[in-house]
């Protein structure tokens, strides 16, 4: 088989719709486009979400809430993930995107879920008080980024 041998199944395609070809056709005069109104002039094209003069759907549903532009996003990372870490490592948000534990995109908050015993000096923008007083239970420094 070759390229130029390649065409569609039996039946498969269907042949166009011939409209302004006179009374006989029956898609002759209006052209199947409807007598007066939008959809009947040259170059119209309906703005997206446009019903037809119905109350559009975008309009028709309530509305909740707003979005705080001020809100501060966190990346959070639990202290159980930072004891796999080698002693006295310095953890930064930067080693943390290198390997693959947060994607870097907002600030870091480190939570006490889970528990640690190797010393560490974590450098976060935010620590939860359980974290903290593990991290300086365990003998390691903690320090906040501003």
């Amino acid at each position: 088989m070759k390229l130029s041998e390649l065409k569609p199944a039996k039946g498969a395609t269907k042949r166009p719709k011939r409209v302004g070809r006179g009374p006989g056709s029956g898609h002759g005069k209006t052209s199947t486009r409807g007598h007066k109104g939008h959809r009947q002039r040259s170059g119209f094209r309906a703005k997206l979400g446009f019903e037809g003069g119905q109350m559009p759907l975008v309009r028709r549903i309530p509305k909740r809430g707003f979005t705080n532009i001020f809100r501060v996003d966190y990346e959070i990372v639990n202290v159980e993930i930072l004891s796999k870490f080698e002693p006295n490592t310095e953890v930064t948000p930067d080693l943390l995107k290198e390997k693959g534990i947060i994607k870097g995109k907002h600030r870091l908050k480190i939570l006490g879920n889970g528990e640690i015993a190797v010393p560490l000096t974590v450098k976060a923008h935010k620590f939860s008080k359980s974290a903290r007083e593990k991290i300086l239970k365990a003998k390691g420094k903690v320090e906040q980024i501003a």
